[in-house]
């Protein structure tokens, strides 16, 4: 499958591919972190770039980095830069974040996101597309491995906000408390009233002090169709 352009509203476009797609989860987590207009900001596992476009879209004027180790992933960002005429605010990087010290500066950044590979390594069956199980599995990096790169590129009190599945939960909660990334906020995801969480989101800070917020739940579904907060962060390409 070839590329194919998509429209992001605003006038924003994304280019995309058979291996390098978004879903739900990143639209969640782009609007949790909630990035201001300006910063300098970094999307581990960025992919097609959903994140930082969003971004983007929405106004940001910043420095935005997406970083992936899949040069077609990259190559998918930089072409979606250059469609919307990005390049002094979104730098895509094709880079391994276990060594991002040779790639980025430490300390400078107010943000970190990154959708971590659900599952650990070995669970589960593995795909014929390495770029799945890249995007599923613990096969490149760990949660801790996350959490160590969000340590060295954030700035005191800077944020690392990650969207993962709620059997992870204790996983990602250790390993940015052991990277000195204090947990502050978590929201759990549920496809409709009533129903168990699938998903969570959660917010770290670099030296934060010890104290974690509980939001209300983020439901997807209501009445058959999207929430109300849903259609509100789907924003203008909103299903109905």
């Amino acid at each position: 499958m070839k590329p194919t352009a998509q429209p992001l509203g605003g006038g924003c476009t994304i280019f995309v591919s058979e291996n390098h797609r978004y879903g739900t989860d990143a639209l969640l987590l782009a609007d949790f972190a909630a990035v201001g207009k300006s910063g300098l900001v970094c999307d581990l596992g960025t992919g097609c770039g959903i994140i930082p476009l969003i971004w983007c879209r929405n106004g940001f004027t910043g420095r935005a980095y997406g970083v992936d180790i899949m040069p077609e992933a990259i190559e998918l960002c930089r072409r979606s830069v250059e469609e919307n005429g990005l390049g002094d605010i979104f730098t895509p990087l094709c880079a391994d974040l276990r060594y991002i010290r040779t790639e980025l500066a430490a300390g400078k950044f107010d943000l970190v996101t990154m959708n971590p590979p659900y599952k650990r390594a070995g669970a589960g069956a593995r795909s014929a597309n390495e770029s799945l199980n890249a995007a599923r599995s613990e096969e490149m990096c760990t949660i801790e491995d996350i959490a160590a790169a969000a340590k060295y590129l954030l700035k005191f009190g800077g944020r690392l906000c990650l969207c993962c599945r709620t059997e992870r939960l204790a996983d990602v909660i250790c390993a940015m408390r052991g990277a000195g990334i204090e947990p502050k906020r978590l929201r759990m995801v549920i496809q409709r009233a009533g129903s168990s969480p699938s998903l969570f989101l959660a917010e770290g800070k670099k030296g934060g002090r010890p104290g974690i917020a509980v939001m209300p739940d983020l439901v997807i579904e209501d009445d058959g169709g999207w929430s109300k907060e849903m259609k509100k962060i789907y924003g203008s390409f909103a299903k109905e």
